[in-house]
């Protein structure tokens, strides 16, 4: 047994484990949710048809070649809106299904562990195996570093001082509302930006936060993008991107 395995612990048989793997650097990992992705029957997560799963991504140094795994594919991710039932109902069967499967593993006494980018209850799709699945099963939570917190430390970027209020938004919201909620904050994180660039980019320009937002992509991630949002001109970013607005709070 590795030094890791002593530290980490193992797996329980019958246990569902929501796998935070951190921000996208897998160094940035805890030791808990390393040990768990060498230990567990079963290494699960989800993906995009056609796609590498991102967690698996993130985790992939990690994983022996021999290992089992099960890939939950979605049957829709950006091709409709979330709040059409294009996207709603395919994707409440997807979860019913996903769910369905995990449970009949655990009630076979194996471990599950559940990957998931950043942490498994801050916008995780876990939450939703969470939901259905908490009240029979045991499940352990493996809290993550969050991308929000890794885009910081990327771009050097402190994000709240003194009193400083944080707000984190997503960019699905509409414009008029991510202005006003821009302009009653002290500092944001704005996630989800996406195909939603060019809108969130004029909702930070009306709250008068321009010239101290700053554009992450793929933080902490080969290809690591760090720029002020106002040199950005395209009109989507990619899925891993984020905005950072630090506060200007008390400094001492």
């Amino acid at each position: 047994m590795s030094a890791l395995d002593l530290i980490a612990g193992g797996a329980t048989g019958g246990t569902l484990y929501g796998i935070g793997v951190g921000p996208g650097d897998v160094r940035y990992m805890t030791l808990r949710a390393a040990g768990l992705i060498r230990s567990v029957d079963v290494l699960a997560c989800f993906a995009k048809e056609g796609r590498e799963s991102c967690a698996r991504a993130v985790a992939a140094p990690l994983i022996e070649p021999d290992r089992e795994e099960l890939t939950l594919y979605y049957p829709v991710t950006t091709e409709a809106p979330v709040d059409d039932a294009a996207y709603t109902s395919p994707m409440r069967d997807f979860y019913e299904a996903s769910a369905e499967r995990l449970a009949g593993l655990l009630r076979a006494g194996r471990s599950v562990g559940l990957m998931g980018e950043g942490d498994p209850f801050f916008y995780g799709s876990f939450m939703h195996m969470w939901r259905r699945l908490d009240r029979e099963f045991p499940v352990e939570i493996v809290p993550g570093v969050i991308g929000i917190s890794g885009c910081a430390a990327s771009a050097n970027a402190p994000l709240t001082w003194g009193d400083d209020v944080l707000t984190v938004l997503p960019g699905t919201l509409d414009e008029a509302t991510l202005a006003r909620r821009l302009a009653d904050t002290d500092a944001a994180a704005i996630m989800k930006v996406g195909r939603n660039l060019a809108k969130v980019r004029r909702a930070v320009a009306q709250a008068g936060l321009l010239d101290r937002a700053i554009y992450v992509e793929r933080g902490t991630m080969p290809g690591e993008r760090i720029a002020p949002l106002a040199e950005i001109e395209a009109a989507r970013a990619p899925y891993f991107s984020m905005i950072l607005i630090p506060g200007n709070g008390r400094r001492i």
